[in-house]
């Protein structure tokens, strides 16, 4: 049958649940060698032989490659807009450091923000620009960047910055109507987007309130007066404004971005006129040459000033920057291609599905499922599509409307792709932010537990579960459109798979 992903109508004996976990078990065993024996955050190789032992279960078990390599290439297809979403976001970072952009960012958050509030600004910040532009990557990549900076000025630990930036990108892009991944959601699970939105604010508001609460509590507890290095900070902002001409004018790029989100203008064309106005920003208002500006798109900019906090703020950016994030991505989906096509995801869920048997049991195995996906298949449209699709059935039987499915692979899904740093998502925060974990240091990772408003999402939609609160049955109108949707939610997947902007 049919999948969102690409799988075939053809019919195909799925292997035995040990033999579907294997490569599974296999890949994530060398994933901890690398990681935990070496010391080495490069899980490429790794996920490159995971890739060819499943190729090879699938071969063994009397599957075509051409046809295991069909399923590869098509999610890797089905993900080409993350892609380049990854490459206009390098090129931004870039140009809008060289055009005065982000610096005039840092230059006015050290200014006026209080450190002690940060964090909660910084968190409140991300949400609200990821709801307008609807992609959390772009904000990360844009004011996620100028926020390190600020943070780093402040004497923040890299990590609880981090953790605040993605809390706030991920959640205000899981109820943006302007999100890819919020309209796949509904769509594979055959609700409206709209109150597939409104059914989320019962998880989204405690958690965001609970993420709010700690960095409020963290940014009274962790920094005071006393210890802000206000010598430093002096520092950066005369820094800031010797090397580069600050004002309003370098904020049009940005301004701009944010008003063609607003207008609903779509996202990838949106960044990309980013790009173009920063460069010609940094041109006529920086003194930067064409040929400079070229550079900084592709490979980053560069800077000496003799500050270090500066030198290690700026020197970031460029389409190869996100080298390293890209071919870890193709890989990532390379493998969860070939999961997919040999059977061995379907046949985990299937062997899932046949053992749960109340709501509750139901509704937590779905976002558990989603974010096992995240885990083995390295992409959250994958995580979102084939739990989605397969859930579906489950929730119809026990008649509880097909929007608690809908908030469980959102919850599983796009939230908790940030969190692993092998996933796509996980490896474009850890890139744009410049967190340095592929170049060893391992302790910028703690972002993860920081980024509370993440992970307590779903742990607040597996509570409601077991006591049976927001968690909506079917009405009559939603019973009678199931048959209906039946013909096309498929289709509406695959349409929403191919969006602008990932989630």
């Amino acid at each position: 049958m049919t999948q969102t992903t690409g799988i075939t109508e053809e019919k195909r004996a799925l292997p035995p649940l040990p033999l579907a976990l294997l490569p599974i078990v296999l890949t994530l065993g060398l994933l901890a060698i690398q990681l935990f024996w070496y010391g080495d955050f490069t899980p490429h190789i790794p996920l490159v032989l995971g890739l060819a032992i499943t190729s090879l279960l699938g071969v063994l078990r009397g599957q075509k490659w051409m046809d295991i390599r069909e399923g590869v290439f098509h999610v890797i297809h089905v993900s080409m807009p993350s892609l380049s979403v990854l490459i206009v976001v390098g090129m931004i970072i870039g140009v809008w450091i060289s055009s005065g952009t982000v610096p005039t960012l840092i230059y006015y958050g050290l200014t006026i923000l209080n450190p002690q509030i940060f964090l909660v600004a910084a968190m409140i910040l991300c949400a609200v620009v990821s709801l307008s532009l609807g992609t959390s990557w772009g904000t990360v990549g844009t004011v996620g960047v100028a926020l390190m900076g600020i943070g780093a000025g402040f004497g923040i630990p890299t990590y609880w910055t981090a953790g605040a930036v993605v809390s706030g990108a991920f959640f205000g892009d899981k109820v943006s109507p302007l999100s890819d991944t919020t309209n796949l959601a509904p769509a594979v699970t055959g609700v409206n987007v709209f109150d597939h939105i409104k059914n989320m604010l019962p998880t989204t508001v405690p958690a965001m309130l609970i993420a709010l609460t700690i960095y409020a509590v963290a940014g009274y507890g962790l920094i005071t007066p006393a210890e802000t290095s206000f010598g430093r900070i002096e520092a950066i902002t005369d820094t800031l404004s010797a090397q580069f001409s600050l004002g309003l004018v370098p904020l049009i790029p940005a301004l701009v971005v944010v008003v063609l989100a607003v207008t609903r203008r779509p996202p990838l064309p949106s960044l990309f006129s980013g790009v173009l106005l920063g460069g010609l920003v940094a041109i006529f208002w920086q003194g930067e040459g064409l040929h400079d500006v070229f550079t900084y798109a592709q490979s980053g900019y560069a800077i000496e000033t003799g500050v270090e906090d500066i030198d290690s703020l700026l020197n970031a950016g460029g389409i190869q920057s996100m080298m390293w994030t890209i071919s870890l991505m193709l890989i990532a989906l390379g493998f969860g291609g070939a999961l997919e096509r040999t059977g061995c995801l379907e046949a985990i869920i299937n062997a899932i599905i046949g053992r749960v048997k109340s709501f509750a049991a139901v509704q937590s195995s779905a976002i558990a499922t989603a974010f096992a996906t995240n885990v083995v298949a390295g992409d959250p449209y994958i995580s979102i599509a084939l739990p989605g699709r397969m859930y579906a059935p489950l929730y119809r039987g026990m008649g509880y409307s097909t929007l608690n499915l809908s908030r469980a692979v959102e919850e599983g899904g796009t939230l908790m792709s940030p969190l692993i740093p092998w996933n796509a998502g996980g490896a474009f925060v850890i890139t744009a932010l410049s967190l340095g974990v592929m170049d060893g240091n391992l302790t910028n990772l703690l972002y993860i537990p920081l980024a509370f408003a993440c992970w307590t999402a779903p742990l607040i939609g597996i509570l409601y579960a077991v006591t049976g609160w927001f968690s909506p049955r079917a009405t009559d109108t939603e019973r009678g459109e199931w048959d209906r949707q039946d013909e096309d939610v498929l289709d509406l997947g695959d349409h929403a798979l191919g969006g602008d902007t990932p989630g």
